[in-house]
């Protein structure tokens, strides 16, 4: 592994090694490093480009890293993998995608990734989008995610897109059975003139299920984004969507919450708000010493940390 392939490595899944457990590493569409547990096992796909990671009921305490790293300007991929998660586990799912382009190609990666999560499992999943590189070439990234949450199943994503992506549609559809709850904590920054859109649309069709979207943009230079977050109660439940962002610059954001109630008991909430940096804000920073743009960066960083 290159010296670029270790920096890309480390931003989106902060890793100086290879992890213990189960792990599968893709590098310029190839699998670079696997490993399986007795726990835990991934299998590619014959189908379509991609793995199946299978974890076994009861499963606690364990973790599966399944970063992608792409260093070829020009390489454009669709990759598939597919998570079945049994009862009762409790297991944390490490994801990510870091694109290094120094050539004059667009380099692109879709990722579609599916969570069949069990009755009564917990899983945390985490997911990282990170780009760099000096070349004319775009940085493309349109991550797909699909959740289904069986009867008790509690999911919590914690998903950024944390600098020098071009362009991004981010997709994020998901079911919620009896008692299932899910948490999404969603960040995006963009600047120069970038472009992200995010949508998140869930569908609560259990009785008792519960959610919480919440996302956070900051948007400098002259960027672009555009947030979606749909609740659609279709059982007595509770759900909650907020968009929270920072305008910078010549910045623009769309933020849209949209909620559908289908059952009397079904309890929906929806909170927006959009603002430039607040100057006191600024002002206390800098009389401990920053300049103005240290000052920035430093609310910008605690904004989406």
């Amino acid at each position: 592994m290159t010296e670029t392939e270790k920096h890309i490595l480390k931003e989106v899944a902060a890793l100086d090694a290879l992890p213990v457990g189960a792990y599968n590493i893709r590098s310029n569409g190839k699998s670079a490093a696997r490993n399986t547990t007795a726990n835990i096992d991934i299998v590619t796909k014959e189908d379509v480009s991609g793995i199946d990671i299978v974890i076994k009921p009861g499963t606690k305490n364990q973790s599966v890293h399944i970063p992608v790293i792409i260093s070829e300007s020009g390489l454009k991929e669709v990759v598939y993998n597919d998570f079945f998660i049994g009862d009762d586990c409790d297991v944390t799912i490490i994801a990510g995608c870091g694109i290094s382009n120094c050539g004059g190609q667009d380099s692109r990666h879709d990722g579609v990734h599916s969570f069949h999560v069990g009755k009564n499992s917990r899983v945390r999943y985490v997911e990282k989008h990170y780009g760099e590189g000096t070349g004319t070439g775009k940085r493309l990234m349109n991550p797909t995610t699909v959740v289904d949450l069986d009867k008790g199943a509690y999911m919590i994503m914690e998903t950024a897109q944390i600098a020098g992506v071009d362009d991004t549609l981010r997709e994020t559809n998901a079911t919620l059975a009896d008692d299932a709850m899910l948490e999404i904590h969603d960040k995006i920054l963009t600047d120069g003139d970038q472009h992200a859109t995010a949508r998140m649309t869930v569908d609560m069709n259990g009785k008792d299920s519960s959610c919480d979207l919440i996302s956070r943009g900051v948007a400098k230079g002259d960027s672009y984004q555009e947030v979606m977050l749909a609740i659609n109660g279709k059982n007595a439940c509770h759900g909650h969507a907020e968009c929270d962002s920072i305008i910078m610059d010549n910045g623009i954001i769309l933020a849209t919450p949209a909620l559908k109630a289908e059952c009397v008991d079904a309890s929906l909430i929806h909170e927006a708000a959009i603002g430039k940096i607040a100057g006191e804000q600024l002002y206390k920073l800098m009389t401990l010493g920053l300049d103005e743009k240290q000052a920035e960066e430093m609310i910008v960083r605690g904004f989406l940390r």
